[in-house]
């Protein structure tokens, strides 16, 4: 087998991120050594943290705690700031602090340089007030060397600058999740593993595998809507976080051929990012998911360890 320069990419998701750890946690049960072998590995929101924690060098197993453990801590919403906030109508759902306590509790003063592995973490900044012509933009956090390197960035940070979803957290040092623009970064984690100066790899090197967090089945009834601002609202977040996520699908399937996976599994019914009362439901997709196809394409990709 020739030399395969080996990405991870992770959906965002919020809590169904559990979905995405318990897969991981699967494979690598069911082919050893595979995630050792991960030379990038990209992630949004949820699959951020992931992304981090594994080039951190933790295992599956233990970031299932961020989401089993630690989610109804992260995700717990007060009655009185539901009332202050108007449900979500002037302010954020979620406080930030027990996010951070928890991903300060992961990763300490850990800086992206210091980490084992290359990471691709997406996020979106509003206005860093410093550039000359001011404009919000995406931002992908890296610690690739070179000049734009991300390697001084607190883990923690990261984390949050990622993971701060529109109207679940407020934002974070002007940063929102990378949802807005990259629901899917598979595409990011090609494109920076092409790039010459960070990665320099030659296309048919390069071997993807892209997990999501479960594809919800989501609908408007109707074919036809004269929609404003008020109809289409309700819908606009979740557009947002998971409509760019198909298009980065049939790009990498398009681009890279066999040589890309896609793991996400249909949701048998909506589950919301922070719907922490249906954990014991994300486990059991995450368990009885059909990963046959996965191991045969892993050990076509990968070598045995």
């Amino acid at each position: 087998m020739a030399l395969r320069y080996h990405i991870l990419s992770m959906d965002g998701g919020g809590i169904r991120g559990l979905i995405t750890a318990i897969l991981l946690q699967r494979l690598e049960q069911a082919y050893p050594g595979f995630l050792a072998q991960i030379d990038l590995f990209a992630g949004t929101s949820t699959g951020g943290l992931l992304a981090l924690g594994l080039a951190a060098g933790k295992t599956p197993e233990q970031l299932r705690t961020l989401y089993e453990v630690y989610g109804n801590k992260v995700f717990a919403d007060k009655t009185l700031d539901d009332v202050r906030d108007l449900g979500r109508l002037i302010g954020a759902e979620y406080d930030l602090e027990p996010l951070k306590e928890v991903l300060n509790l992961q990763f300490g003063d850990a800086r992206l340089g210091g980490l084992k592995k290359r990471v691709l973490i997406s996020s979106f900044d509003l206005d860093n007030e410093m550039a000359a012509y001011r404009t919000w933009k995406a931002k992908f956090f890296h610690n690739f060397p070179g000049p734009d390197s991300d390697g001084d960035q607190l883990v923690t940070d990261v984390a949050l600058y990622t993971a701060v979803a529109p109207t679940f957290f407020p934002t974070y040092h002007g940063y929102i999740d990378g949802g807005v623009v990259a629901g899917n970064p598979s595409v990011c984690a090609l494109a920076q593993a092409l790039h010459r100066a960070t990665g320099g790899n030659k296309l048919e090197d390069i071997v993807l595998l892209s997990i999501g967090t479960g594809h919800n089945p989501r609908y408007l009834k109707g074919q036809d809507k004269d929609w404003g601002l008020a109809q289409w609202a309700p819908h606009l977040v979740s557009l947002m976080l998971e409509g760019s996520t198909s298009l980065a699908d049939y790009q990498c399937r398009q681009i890279l051929g066999p040589r890309y996976f896609r793991l996400d599994p249909r949701l048998p019914e909506p589950i919301e990012m922070d719907e922490v009362a249906k954990i014991p439901r994300l486990q059991q997709i995450g368990v009885q998911e059909n990963l046959e196809e996965a191991i045969v394409w892993l050990k076509q990709n990968f070598r045995a360890s």
